[in-house]
């Protein structure tokens, strides 16, 4: 008995050095894996606006001002360079705890990135989520089978962090970060001048088989729930390559009833200035969001406003205000980067 014991206390002790050691050493990253793991935070059915897609979400879509503003409980559940079938895991993902009202999709990266394995980012779309058959089916459709050891289990790739932790990885082992209060949205400061776009049509390829099976997925998962889908191409400076691909996102919309807006037709009504609000010529900068953002609030209200709730003054809210103070931190801490930088 005093053998089973030991080895029992050995075993427990040794679950709970593994699991610390998991908390504190594993990756934290506003592309993705925060957001991920913040969202698993939010108080159950709270999120009624639902952002899904790559970085030109978090990085565009601007949920503290939305709620500032316009009391949206809205969320930037995304990760940088994500497939079309790991947005329908992490659409999946989020049904587990939430039932938004409206899902909105970004399809910017499935314009530029058509071949079945991104690995440049995989780990930014995989290690914020909870161990589940969801996030094992993500993981399988998203990596060959001859690397999958590079990826997974998660602690394979981010044991040997020792001589990088920060403050914010002992926070997060001691339960000390506040993940409720952010929402996902992650503010660029940067300012690069880019040329304004002239488009003419050339061929190119579009949506391939395995996307238009994911995104058939995705409406079908949204149609299941009763949620109201919008398709969106947040705006960037566009290549013409990306064209095509937007032209077979929009028939599928047409035949499935959604609505697509393709922000890049809409740079005037946004009021954005080409030499000031781009932190690169994929992503707006903290200026250029508030722009986007304040403009993409009057369509997603204009046309959804009966089902978008203005949520300010309920303590069930609160982490939402908290997420104002929060961005606000972070757009400080992005200005100070960018200083030293220069230096």
């Amino acid at each position: 008995m005093k053998k089973i014991l030991t080895y029992a206390a050995f075993c427990i002790l040794f679950i709970i050095t593994m699991i610390g050691l998991d908390r504190l050493l594993s990756e934290k990253s506003i592309h993705g894996i925060d957001q991920a793991r913040s969202f698993y935070a939010q108080p159950k059915d709270s999120i009624d606006v639902l952002m899904l897609g790559s970085s030109h979400i978090h990085c565009d879509v601007n949920t503290a001002l939305l709620w500032e503003k316009y009391g949206m409980a809205a969320y930037d559940y995304s990760a940088a360079e994500q497939t079309m079938w790991q947005t329908y895991y992490y659409f999946k993902e989020a049904l587990k705890t939430q039932k938004p009202k409206v899902a909105v999709m970004d399809f910017y990266s499935v314009s530029r990135y058509k071949d079945d394995y991104q690995y440049d980012f995989l780990y930014e779309n995989l290690q914020g989520l909870k161990p589940s058959i969801n996030k094992l089916a993500l993981f399988v459709s998203s990596c060959a089978v001859g690397r999958m050891d590079d990826y997974y289990p998660d602690f394979f790739t981010y044991h040997g962090r020792y001589e990088d932790l920060t403050k914010q990885d002992f926070d997060y082992l001691l339960g000390k970060e506040n993940l409720a209060s952010f929402k996902g949205y992650t503010p660029y400061c940067a300012v690069k001048p880019q040329v304004r776009p002239v488009l003419e049509e050339v061929e190119a390829p579009g949506l391939t088989d395995k996307q238009k099976k994911y995104l058939e997925k995705i409406i079908g998962l949204a149609k299941k729930n009763n949620i109201t889908m919008l398709f969106i191409v947040a705006p960037y400076i566009i290549d013409e390559k990306d064209l095509q691909t937007y032209e077979d996102i929009a028939e599928i919309a047409e035949q499935n009833g959604i609505e697509f807006l393709d922000m890049n037709y809409s740079y005037d009504e946004i009021g954005l200035d080409f030499d000031k609000d781009f932190n690169d010529y994929s992503h707006l900068n903290y200026e250029g969001s508030c722009k986007f953002t304040e403009y993409f609030a009057g369509e997603l209200l204009g046309r959804y406003g009966d089902k978008i709730a203005d949520h300010r003054g309920d303590k069930r809210y609160e982490s939402w205000d908290e997420s104002i103070k929060v961005t606000e931190e972070m757009r400080l801490e992005a200005i100070e980067k960018n200083r030293e930088k220069k230096e």
